[in-house]
């Protein structure tokens, strides 16, 4: 099969998309908007083009790595071509997760209950808000922001009206944003592959760490690692994923959607917000529980039929690899060109390349120290490493015993405690009927 990965940043997972797409036999090409910071990834590992227009008649399966660009071109490629097969997000599905406030409405829609929220496009009226309610808040930026750290969730009044000084003194938001209640509870979210088909089998439920660092403390970096579960039934699923099928299906959907919600100590879910396309690095961590041809699999969830077999019940579990300064910007001649060891044949299934490259490094070899082809950084975001088991300390035990095999002379750092807070709250969520299949 002819497949063309379209991104619009080229630094996420779909280098290992990718890979995985060659090592199955499909024949498959790369766009991303090359720069000094991104043009060596994938280099003589994968095949970059330089233009995805002209790739889009080639293709069989077009894959979106993500949702923020190209989506007005990409669907009248939808609309003139209808038999090409194509993965990810229409302009209307990205705007669930892009514009915050519409993703609340979609929910209110199809009477999801959601959380309290109110719209701010001014700093000022926004902290004059917080100063009147004098209470804790979650603040999300609207839109396409790549700036992680603009979804703050306040410890206090108090800190939030600084956060907002502050970056109304940066004029760091250009566009709208939201202030949501805060409400305790513990943070898990489900997501389905949808298809003309509607959903196929097998519910995602996962619980992600955005935070740099243990125990969630540190910068917010979007996703850490995550813990992941296919199940064959789902409360959660039950309550925010199947009410909005009618709704997928009328705006063409195809691709994976996820939504993650608070479950508060009296078993209420609240949906929070979309994921509409692939979650990064959710999506590497997902293939631990794949058999099978992903590729095959896609191509046919864009046709409605569900090829996919799952290793339903089991659970992986996923963690960054990075170097420094990740995750703020680091010189160039600091994070390329960083030999990776330890890349074993029985280690690869478990080793998801990010940034990463193919050059020459320092190897022994017959006795000797010689520069031979291996695997070399590209990024400071260098690879998500994953392992599955029946519970989620196997897991954690074969995805960190692959992050000890490997070695990288630049300082590389992961988080040492994805699921981790899971054997607090497995127990929590069981006695409301959620994650009934979860084994610490």
């Amino acid at each position: 099969m002819k497949v063309l990965v379209i991104s619009s940043v080229g630094d996420a997972g779909e280098l290992d998309l990718c890979l995985k797409a060659q090592g199955s036999g499909h024949d498959c090409r790369w766009f991303f908007p090359k720069t000094p910071r991104t043009e060596a990834i994938g280099k003589d590992m994968v095949k970059v083009v330089g233009d995805w227009r002209s790739w889009m008649s080639w293709a069989d399966l077009v894959i979106l790595g993500d949702n923020t660009k190209y989506l007005r071109e990409i669907d009248a490629w939808r609309r003139n071509k209808p038999d090409l097969k194509i993965i990810g997000a229409t302009q209307e599905a990205a705007s669930w997760e892009l514009n915050r406030t519409l993703g609340q409405r979609v929910f209110e829609d199809v009477d999801i209950g959601v959380v309290p929220y109110k719209e701010f496009s001014r700093y000022d009226d926004a902290i004059a808000y917080v100063k009147k309610e004098n209470r804790r808040f979650v603040s999300k930026p609207c839109g396409d922001e790549p700036d992680k750290s603009l979804s703050y969730v306040a410890k206090s009044p108090e800190d939030l009206v600084y956060m907002l000084q502050r970056w109304k003194r940066a004029a760091t938001l250009k566009g709208k944003f939201i202030l949501q209640d805060f409400i305790p509870g513990i943070e898990m979210a489900v997501g389905g592959f949808f298809g003309p088909g509607g959903f196929n089998e097998g519910w995602w439920e996962n619980y992600e760490e955005k935070a740099l660092m243990a125990g969630g403390t540190g910068p917010s970096t979007g996703e850490q690692g995550t813990t992941v579960q296919v199940v064959k039934r789902s409360k959660l699923a039950d309550k925010v994923l199947k009410p909005l099928e009618s709704h997928l299906d009328e705006i063409g959907y195809c691709g994976y959607v996820d939504v993650n919600c608070i479950v508060d100590e009296k078993g209420n879910a609240w949906p929070l917000e979309f994921t509409m396309r692939f979650g990064w690095p959710t999506i590497n961590i997902q293939q631990e529980l794949f058999e099978g041809d992903l590729i095959e699999w896609l191509a046919g969830l864009c046709e409605g039929r569900d090829l996919q077999r799952l290793k339903l019940n089991e659970i992986a579990l996923g963690a960054v690899v990075a170097i420094p300064n990740y995750p703020y910007l680091s010189p160039l001649d600091k994070v390329l060109g960083v030999p990776v060891y330890g890349i074993t044949e029985s280690l690869h299934p478990h080793v998801h390349p990010c940034m990463m490259m193919w050059g020459a490094g320092p190897q022994e070899l017959n006795g000797k120290i010689v520069e031979a082809p291996m695997p070399l950084t590209a990024g400071d975001y260098v690879l998500v490493a994953t392992g599955s088991g029946t519970t989620v300390r196997e897991a954690q035990s074969r995805a960190y015993s692959v992050t000890k095999k490997l070695k990288i002379p630049s300082s590389p750092f992961w988080r040492p405690d994805i699921g981790a807070r899971l054997k607090k709250q497995i127990p929590e969520l069981q006695k409301h009927g959620y994650a009934t299949n979860l084994v610490y």
